[in-house]
């Protein structure tokens, strides 16, 4: 979900300096691994992308996968096709309000049969929870829905687990082993575009496969006419693999830049980078042309340490710096820096608004109505406005008597009443992202 001005130009050179990169955090490259695409795949035709894949020990490399599964559950696969019993049906494991006001999370199974479908939706609201666990979503879990995606599966349990030799055809035709590498899980690109479709709306999307070893991907470059940017795939059993979908959203939710970078790679000599948590910078003229992550130089930060120049980022260990020595940009198992939690805030507002109300806007209403609004995210201010003008003795009010506004003047002459709330995080200091954190609705009221 993540677009980025230099990685084509950054994957390319990744690609041919393959060969040399020897560690990544102490982990080899994933394309270091032997090339097939998996346990006695067939050839896989049509494009390929880079992925992301997760080693156990929380580090973070690249590989390349293709779009199309050649383990996808087919009646020429010599299997029976799914019955259909239940096969896409949508559940809400979270429904904080209405999609058009929400940041709505797909979450679709793979290698589940039509008889482990509650076994999927428990296993989904599982990683949901390991997900709320980080912040800033624990904070701000209101602003979002949840979606279970039912995917019946002809065989239960996922090409790759627990060998090499294992295959299954599945639904969305998940498999480890990709492109030689164990720990990464990849799915076929369009089966879960097909079932992502199938919710209210797609913000974001995570697949969760029927097994318990460790693995995932992370498909940054996806762009779905649907509306979702990324897939994030991770194992349902396995207690660790949240952390995966928490990386893959820095991208697809706060357009970071992943933090880790190759030996052999070389030196950066591109133009400074887009995103917020890369720069050719160092700490002082950052601080000097008050860009980047400017505001936050000198502070403590989640993920541990003080924020300022780390060299090393996006894949080059020399001529571009982060924020932090390692937050989840970086490595699996820490907390996003203070700039990646920043533009993940802004990012789940470009979704998701602080002010909702049951009450439809532009509703004409009367003095004898009662309007009541909800305030998503706890230290949200509010307040409320008749005719342009702040009556500050409503401030905070989420459930207003309208006969409390005293209306004057002709019966049939309408009001204009308007809420405005806004985030006053600390979490945002930068003001061109703050304004993403007000939100207002408005009615009309008559006597």
């Amino acid at each position: 979900m993540h677009t980025r001005t230099t990685s084509t130009a950054r994957a390319a050179s990744a690609l041919l300096t393959a060969a040399l990169a020897a560690t990544l955090l102490g982990a080899a490259p994933a394309w270091s691994a032997p090339a097939p695409d998996g346990p006695g795949a067939p050839a896989a035709d049509g494009p390929r992308r880079q992925v992301e894949v997760f080693a156990e020990d929380g580090g973070i490399s690249r590989a390349t996968a293709p779009a199309a599964s050649p383990y996808l559950a087919t009646p020429t696969a010599g299997l029976a096709a799914p019955s259909g019993d239940g096969d896409g049906e949508v559940t809400a494991l979270v429904r904080n309000g209405d999609p058009a006001t929400k940041l709505d999370v797909v979450v679709i199974g793979d290698g589940y049969s039509a008889q482990e479908q509650q076994k999927f939706r428990t296993d989904a609201a599982e990683k949901w929870r390991e997900i709320t666990a980080v912040e800033p979503y624990a904070t701000y879990q209101r602003l979002f829905n949840v979606w279970a995606v039912s995917a019946v599966s002809p065989e239960s349990g996922v090409t790759g687990d627990p060998d090499q030799a294992t295959v299954r055809h599945t639904a969305l035709g998940s498999y480890f082993w990709c492109d030689g590498v164990e720990r990464l899980l990849c799915v076929d690109e369009k089966a879960v575009e097909r079932y992502a479709a199938k919710a209210p709306q797609a913000d974001l999307v995570i697949v969760v496969a029927n097994s318990a070893k460790y693995g995932g991907a992370g498909y940054n470059d996806v762009k779905s006419p649907i509306g979702y940017e990324g897939i994030a795939t991770v194992a349902g059993g396995n207690a660790k693999s949240g952390q995966i979908a928490v990386h893959e959203t820095g991208h697809s939710l706060g357009k970071l830049a992943d933090e880790y970078a190759y030996d052999g790679q070389g030196s950066y000599q591109g133009d400074e980078p887009p995103e917020a948590n890369l720069s050719t910078l160092t700490a002082d003229p950052m601080r000097d042309q008050g860009t980047k992550w400017a505001r936050w130089l000198g502070q403590p930060s989640p993920d541990g340490g003080t924020v300022g120049s780390y060299q090393g980022g996006g894949y080059y260990p020399t001529g571009l710096y982060r924020p932090t020595e390692n937050s989840i940009m970086r490595s699996l198992g820490r907390e996003f820096n203070l700039p990646g939690r920043e533009a993940m805030i802004a990012g789940f507002y470009r979704h998701a608004t602080p002010l909702t109300s049951p009450t439809p806007t532009g509703s004409w209403l009367t003095a004898a109505d009662r309007l009541t609004v909800d305030l998503p995210v706890p230290g949200t201010v509010l307040r409320w406005y008749l005719d342009g003008r702040e009556h500050p003795r409503l401030r905070g009010r989420t459930a207003l008597d309208l006969d409390a506004l005293h209306l004057t003047g002709p019966r049939s002459r309408p009001h204009l009443l308007t809420a405005v709330a806004t985030d006053p995080t600390p979490a945002v200091a930068d003001p061109a992202l703050r304004a993403e954190l007000t939100g207002s609705l408005s009615w009309l009221v008559t006597r």
